[in-house]
């Protein structure tokens, strides 16, 4: 039976756990509008779809979870194409000039939305399309339409920067500072190709949804305004998959073969250290560290020496267990030195009643009684003898030679009833 308090208790955990469950489902959850594109997330705002489809094509593939400082230093993770799907965080100045330094050397770069702020930096921006204060959608098509396409409308295009008239505020100033410090302008593109643009009835005004950069050296840049159409959504339910997928492998060229990098790190999935990482890091570098190490090595070392016999195995007591005539006479010894013969005697008498009742164990009753009525019950002369010879030695007081012959009196009455037994005596 459980007590008061288990029982309190376990009620108690039951509660508890009810209402962590409930709070975890009564949780808000990330709407799929507010959902990160990121290839780590398989809902229908992510962006798993893109890197599972590469997978299968057999294209090689990273996520990228570190920043973009080192972009043209890290040759062994030098990407074929750099992949920037309308990141969270902003990219600093010197990944600006990374990425730069990286089309210049002919690298290839996709950027999706303001992709960090390289989408300014290129001289572009990505627009909302809005009519009377409302965002408004607009059909996407193909400049040359060669086939039949189902793609979704997308809410946002691309216009030059340049084309833009001056603006004085301090959001676009500190852009236009934050180009100047980069180099960005420096960076002129050479041949411009649009890929998608809205249908109608925006054709003629020219709104890009989607366009090429290209650079001297080879280097080139695809910038896409809305970051809808890289969104898993939007590759289950239309055929972007036939129109993006393209500009999701490396370009065609020896110099930048290499993996398509996917840039987690500005969507906030940066390799964070552990607490392990970083007690040992701490025990690595610091000398409160180094001491500490030495100690455990002194004491493993000690401990592993005291663990270890060395020499000849040292000489003990050889102690022996005693045979069962030992015990035997030491019981013996021990009933005579604490006058134990009627124990020993009224035991003997037990044994022979326990044996030779029909249950298998004694009666209760006076023995003598019992040996009255089993000297009656015994057919033959000698096994009454014995009888007789078990009353009297129960009956008279005598030394410890009265054991010895209790035994043989019993041995002799169950030899006599034993093979003729017919009936238990009770």
């Amino acid at each position: 039976m459980f007590s008061r308090i288990e029982l309190w208790l376990a009620l108690l955990l039951a509660v508890a756990v009810s209402v962590a469950v409930f709070a975890g489902v009564r949780s808000p959850k990330p709407t799929p509008e507010n959902e990160l594109p990121s290839t780590f997330l398989a809902g229908p705002g992510g962006s798993k779809a893109l890197y599972d489809v590469l997978v299968r094509l057999g294209q090689p593939v990273e996520r990228r979870r570190t920043a973009l400082f080192n972009l043209t230093r890290d040759a062994p993770h030098r990407p074929g194409l750099l992949v920037l799907i309308g990141p969270s965080l902003q990219l600093q100045p010197a990944e600006l000039e990374q990425v730069v330094s990286y089309l210049r050397e002919g690298g290839a770069v996709l950027a999706a939305g303001n992709g960090g702020g390289i989408t300014d930096c290129l001289g572009w921006q990505s627009k909302e399309s809005r009519k009377q204060d409302e965002v408004d959608s607009m059909a996407v098509v193909a400049p040359v339409a060669q086939r039949d396409l189902r793609l979704p409308p997308a809410t946002r295009y691309l216009a030059p920067r340049e084309a833009e008239p001056v603006d004085t505020a301090p959001r676009w100033r500190a852009i236009g500072q934050l180009r100047k410090e980069s180099g960005c302008p420096a960076l002129a593109a050479v041949g411009q190709e649009v890929l998608l643009i809205a249908g109608p009835p925006f054709p003629h005004t020219g709104r890009p949804i989607i366009v090429r950069l290209r650079y001297s050296g080879g280097g080139q840049a695809v910038l896409a305004a809305d970051p809808e159409y890289f969104r898993n959504r939007s590759w289950r339910d239309s055929d972007v998959p036939l129109e993006v997928t393209p500009l999701l492998l490396p370009p065609a060229s020896p110099s930048r073969r290499g993996r398509v990098t996917w840039d987690e790190y500005h969507h906030g999935y940066g390799r964070e250290g552990s607490i392990s990482g970083a007690v040992l890091g701490w025990l690595a570098r610091s000398p409160g560290g180094w001491a500490i190490l030495q100690l455990v090595a002194v004491a493993l070392v000690a401990l592993a020496v005291a663990a270890v016999r060395f020499g000849p195995a040292l000489t003990v007591i050889e102690r022996r267990r005693r045979s069962p005539l030992e015990h035997l006479e030491a019981l013996a010894a021990g009933l005579e030195g604490a006058a134990g013969v009627e124990t020993a005697v009224g035991l003997i008498v037990s044994g022979l009643r326990r044996r030779l009742s029909r249950g298998g164990y004694a009666p209760p009753g006076d023995p003598r009684q019992w040996l009255l009525a089993l000297e009656l019950a015994t057919p033959t002369p000698r096994g009454r003898a014995a009888v007789r010879r078990l009353q009297q030695i129960t009956t008279h007081p005598g030394g410890p030679e009265r054991v010895l012959a209790a035994a043989q009196a019993v041995e002799d009455v169950w030899e006599e009833l034993h093979p003729r037994m017919t009936r238990a005596v009770s």
